[in-house]
Formats: structure tokens, sequence, C-alpha cells
């Protein structure tokens, strides 16, 4: 494993149609392999609209297997262009049980596993118990061709406890494609993520669709990003009124400076902890 990692992030618009979606998507992956990308995330629900804002069964038919036929298909586009994809769906893992899932597929087309979101919000605009359960696979991480990587999705930025889990599971990138939108929670949107970075001593891609969709008031603001274990931005954030792709060079040699300056892992106390766990 290098120790410089090209990666890249999806930020874009609703085209109206699943089809239409997966072509973009497979065209944002051509463009980020051209660029030299190693590794690659979508927004979350990545194919669909954020249906979230209403309460719909309608949008029940998004939901599919994983692996199943989307997998499949990235799967043999991974293989081709040698990079690692994480691909947040909408999860049937029978009828009735549904979840809001990423897929991790490596760069030569093997399917990994996948993380369930673990924490499902019910508020205005964001109507996500209404489709889907509550994760029930833990904090997986993944051993890719650009070394341990892990995901968290969306809401789940809030809680320290995944944040930190994956940390203990090795991971040395995060990845959180969300759906968010600007009157909500934009301004811990800077704010979390990097903290999060500094906390568990790795790096953090963060992304947000863009636009106003049909479904709702909700106004995405993209300004998808990566940051470092120090808390610093890699380069320039995203825009936050237009599709793009965000491709940035991570040094991953920052992460064993880090970690013999800040001693994190180390000076945890498990022992202390007991309470936190309790209802």
């Amino acid at each position: 494993m290098a120790d410089l990692v090209r990666a890249a992030l999806v930020q874009t618009t609703w085209t109206g149609d699943k089809e239409s979606m997966i072509k973009a998507h497979e065209e944002y992956a051509r463009q980020a392999a051209a660029q030299g990308a190693k590794v690659i995330c979508f927004q979350e629900l990545f194919y669909g609209p954020y249906f979230c804002q209403v309460q719909d069964k309608e949008y029940y038919s998004y939901a599919e297997s994983i692996p199943g036929p989307t997998t499949e298909r990235f799967q043999a586009l991974a293989a081709e262009l040698g990079m690692v994809m994480v691909l947040p769906m909408y999860e049937q893992e029978q009828p009735g049980v549904l979840y809001n899932t990423a897929a991790v597929v490596d760069a030569d087309g093997r399917y990994l596993g996948k993380y369930r979101k673990t924490h499902i919000p019910q508020v205005k605009g964001f109507w996500e118990k209404f489709y889907f359960r509550p994760g029930n696979l833990g904090y997986p991480t993944f051993d890719t061709a650009v070394g341990r990587i892990g995901v968290y999705i969306c809401y789940d930025r809030h809680f320290p406890e995944g944040w930190r889990a994956l940390g203990l599971g090795g991971a040395t990138i995060v990845f959180n494609p969300s759906a968010t939108h600007r009157g909500l929670s934009s301004y811990l949107w800077k704010l979390e993520q990097p903290a999060s970075a500094v906390a568990n001593e790795y790096f953090v891609g963060a992304i947000n669709r863009v636009g106003v969709e049909p479904l709702g008031d909700n106004d995405f603001y993209g300004t998808s990003y990566f940051v470092d274990p120090e808390g610093k931005f890699v380069g320039e954030t995203g825009d936050p009124y237009q599709a793009e792709l965000i491709v940035r060079d991570l040094d991953l040699a920052l992460l064993a400076e880090v970690r013999d300056r800040w001693a994190f892992y180390r000076d945890r106390r498990p022992d202390a902890y007991g309470p936190l766990t309790q209802p």
C-alpha cells in the first residue's frame, strides 16, 4: 500500500430516474480513474432522490439486494478501472426488511462487505424510520487495495461511538456519505467531521449531495471534502451549489506522525466507560 493515495468523492444532483443516475456515477468513476484516483465514494442513496423528505411506500421500490444488480454492475467497473468503490444504496435484505447501506468493492472487483447505517433520524425532511431499520452489522472495516477503510452514513456523524469503533478497527480513511440541507445542520458540517478525524486519527471523506429536489424543500449544500488527522482540509471543499468530482491526494504517512504525537488510543480508559453503555 502506497503512502500517497489519490481519492475521490462525488457530489451531484438528482437526474430524474435510477438508470440515468447510475450511468452518471459510472461516468464520474471513469473521470476519477482518468485523474489517477484509486478509491471513490458516492453520496448517500446515490442512485435515487433523497425520498426521505416524504413518507411514501412508493419509494420502497428503490431497494435492492446487496450484493445485487447495482453492486455487480459496479464490481465489473471497479475491476476494469482498478478502483476501490464505496456504494451507498437502499438495501432490501428480504421483503419488508430494509436498510440504508453502503457496499464496499475492492479494486479487483471483489465484493468485500457492507455497512448498514446505525443511527436513524425521524425529523421533518428526514423521515428515515419510515424507510430503514437501524443497522445491525456493527462498524466493520474493510481491507482494500488502498488500505483499511470504514464507512459511517450521514446522521451517524453526530454520534462519536462509531467514529471510535472504526478507528479501533484499524481504519485509515473513513467515508461519510450524506444528504444534509442548508437549514438544519450546516453549521456542524465543517466542525464535527474534522473533530472526529482528529480525535480518531484518520482521514475522513465527507460527501453531501447538491440542489433542491422535487420531493421537498431540502437545499442540499454540497461542500464535500477530505480532512486529514490534524483536522485540516485537503485542498478546497466542494462547491456549495454545483455537482462536482473531488479528487485529492491523501498522505497516509501523516497517520504515523500524528499517532506518535498524540497517544489517544493508548490513553483510553474503557474501564471507566460503563455508564456510557446504559440507556
